[in-house]
């Protein structure tokens, strides 16, 4: 993963908690806008959505989000820490370290 100078537009669990504990966000608020108003101007949201969330609402519901990215890299990384596989295989290494089945980095060779 590369470090990115913003934070990640996936980390909306922490946006959750933060709604929960009735914590000021640091982040930008999400613009709400409707499915009319997206379809006739999609390539306008698309630039928007690489700095802010987008909910796209139907008949004043939420029904989806549209997410941007800045480069290619970022699209990969995005697809990355949402697959279901490799979200699975991080959660049985962490299992693993926890139990102490792990390998300390030292013993790795270089």
């Amino acid at each position: 993963m590369t470090s990115r100078s913003k934070p990640s537009k996936s980390s909306l669990s922490s946006q959750k908690l933060r709604r929960r504990a009735r914590l000021p966000s640091t982040e930008p608020p999400i613009r709400r806008v409707a499915l009319a108003e997206v379809k006739g101007d999609l390539s306008r949201y698309l630039r928007l959505a690489k700095s802010e969330e987008i909910v796209i609402t139907r008949h004043g519901k939420p029904a989806g989000i549209l997410i941007g990215f800045e480069s290619e890299e970022d699209w990969s990384d995005y697809r990355l820490e949402h697959h279901p596989g490799f979200l699975r295989r991080v959660a049985t290494a962490r299992a693993a370290l926890r139990s102490g089945r792990g390998v300390p980095l030292e013993e790795l060779p270089a």
